[in-house]
């Protein structure tokens, strides 16, 4: 990988931290490396749900905190669902707000929550999933090179059907790369802790209400922080015609103005400025089309015609 270094071990097997009975003490007395950090809202999909928790129960490096922030839910199949996951697995801590506050104060809580000893922040939505091995792969990738503060991985894309593409990412993302979008899937990413709360955390406000991730990314490069994509798939992101239709325009005029701030923050404003507008524009294209682009795009046309297209 360049001149990153990665270990040949794969994972440390701590399997013992999955033992139903295993009470909180002797977690906090082990003091985890690793806090996983997940906000959920009003799921719609508790199967969905399920399989984003068991995805991070069942990786093979098993020494973590998993802290799940319920966004006001009020939801009384998922209330119940965080509650039996907790008492079966006591890595599992579940803070709750008392009104909706979004994603990113949400996650904010949940690193003010997490273990003072602990070294990294990875994120897990709520209906996406990890594979086995993504936490190994990425906490061996930080340990071997303190220089990196972000790493991520490159992803499947699935949808009603199962996976139709797959998503690479930049391997080692520059400043530009963010013209075009977020050069980081911001499920499948892993932060140095110390280095996350020095660029002050995530920003919380109308404008970060869907593009928290693109806003702290690019603050953290603008301070000197950068970050790395480990070209294996190790995350599989949701990406279906319901998930296109739940873009309201309102989000898209959200994310044009955060694009304008954090070009200015990186100094490539001169650049930058076709691509402020992007999101509007994409924002007015036909389902159909948009579709058919993207089927071009990931490959999808060679792959699989199960994903059904935009109506």
């Amino acid at each position: 990988m360049g001149t990153f270094s990665v270990s040949k071990r794969r994972a440390r097997n701590l399997s013992v931290y999955v033992v139903a009975d295993l009470n909180c003490k002797e977690v906090r007395e082990y003091m985890p490396e690793i806090s996983v950090v997940m906000g959920v809202y009003n799921t719609r999909d508790i199967h969905s749900l399920d399989k984003a928790v068991n995805s991070v129960l069942n990786q093979t490096f098993g020494d973590f905190e998993f802290i799940i922030c319920d966004d006001c839910s009020g939801k009384d199949y998922i209330t119940d669902f965080l509650r039996d996951m907790s008492e079966r697995d006591k890595r599992i801590k579940i803070i709750k707000n008392e009104k909706n506050m979004g994603l990113a104060a949400s996650l904010n809580r949940c690193i003010e929550a997490s273990d003072g000893n602990g070294k990294y922040i990875f994120r897990q939505d709520d209906d996406d999933f990890s594979v086995p091995d993504r936490f190994a792969l990425q906490y061996d990738f930080l340990e071997n090179n303190p220089g990196i503060s972000i790493v991520g991985s490159n992803i499947a894309l699935h949808g009603e059907n199962g996976k139709w593409g797959s998503r690479k990412f930049p391997e080692k993302p520059k400043k530009e790369d963010f013209l075009f979008g977020v050069p980081f899937m911001h499920g499948a990413v892993a932060f140095r802790k110390d280095d996350l709360i020095k660029s002050g955390c995530y920003l919380t406000g109308k404008e970060t209400r869907r593009t928290e991730d693109y806003e702290l990314l690019m603050r953290m490069y603008s301070l000197g922080y950068t970050g790395c994509n480990l070209q294996d798939e190790l995350y599989a992101f949701r990406e279906d015609t319901e998930a296109y239709k739940r873009r309201k325009y309102k989000y898209r005029i959200d994310e044009a103005i955060i694009r304008y701030r954090g070009f200015k923050m990186l100094k490539i404003s001169l650049k930058g400025a076709p691509y402020i507008i992007k999101p509007l524009i994409v924002g007015v294209i036909p389902y159909n089309l948009l579709n058919f682009m993207k089927d071009i795009y990931y490959g999808r046309r060679e792959k699989t015609r199960k994903e059904p297209t935009y109506k």
